[in-house]
């Protein structure tokens, strides 16, 4: 038997879409409990370790960490999720998630299939949850093989603030990028800036391969990392080269330095 409630965690970067799932989820699954809507990869995956819900609903294509990079970090952090990707990936995608046996939604989310969906899901949790072997399984056939979202070349330059003076700054020479209410803190070798955007907005215009989210409110130079700790808990410390601060790495986010 289920429990009255079953927590979710919905990832969907339109908010315009989140808001339609989470209203269709209240019609077609009143007992869910969501307990947390995310508009990015790195808000899902710290949320899924927070609350740890059943049932996770992730879209493929999102700022920062993909859907499949949030489904491959919870499975490593041995995180135990019902997954439901949410894509408007062509056939041969589809086919693969029908290979897998894994849930998936169709953008825009129809009422009908809402409901097939939670009908299967429904029957897994009642008999232990998933298969987790399938879903690893299709993490490592899509690996590689989605096709990547256009973007725009990576960012160089960007213009900050400190104090009165506006200053132009190469982003090669930023350590890190800390979160501060609306706007981004800059952090270099010689000091803070401000950066008047938030830092979600820089998910999708800094080169993937050095700048990477270490928390849901930081963004790393690897350039910039001269070490990486990990305690009993299983969160991370990172020491860096040209700043005397350390900073700290939330667990679900340390199996992507497991290689470092």
């Amino acid at each position: 038997m289920l429990d009255a409630k079953v927590r979710c965690v919905i990832a969907e970067d339109e908010a315009l879409l989140r808001e339609s799932l989470m209203q269709l989820l209240g019609q077609v699954w009143p007992e869910l409990d969501i307990v947390a809507a995310c508009e990015d990869g790195g808000s899902a995956l710290e949320a899924i370790a927070e609350h740890r819900p059943q049932v996770a609903f992730l879209d493929i294509r999102m700022p920062g960490l993909s859907g499949l990079e949030v489904a491959s970090a919870m499975l490593d952090s041995g995180l135990k999720t019902e997954v439901v990707f949410v894509t408007a990936y062509d056939q041969y995608a589809i086919d693969a998630f029908e290979r897998g046996a894994v849930d998936y939604l169709l953008k825009p989310v129809s009422r009908e299939r809402l409901a097939g969906t939670i009908g299967r899901v429904r029957e897994r949790l009642g008999r232990d949850g998933q298969d987790l072997r399938r879903l690893q399984a299709l993490l490592q056939q899509l690996h590689g093989v989605a096709p990547p979202q256009p973007k725009a070349p990576p960012l160089v330059w960007l213009t900050a603030s400190r104090g009165q003076e506006t200053r132009l700054i190469l982003v090669d020479d930023v350590a890190y990028f800390q979160a501060d209410s609306k706007y981004t803190v800059v952090m270099t070798q010689d000091g803070e800036a401000l950066l008047r955007k938030p830092i979600r907005d820089l998910l999708d215009v800094l080169d993937p391969s050095m700048f990477k989210q270490v928390h849901r409110a930081t963004i790393v130079n690897l350039r910039c990392v001269a070490g990486v700790t990990r305690d009993e808990s299983g969160r991370g410390t990172l020491r860096l080269k040209n700043r005397p601060e350390s900073l700290s790495v939330s667990q679900p986010f340390m199996t992507l330095f497991r290689n470092m």
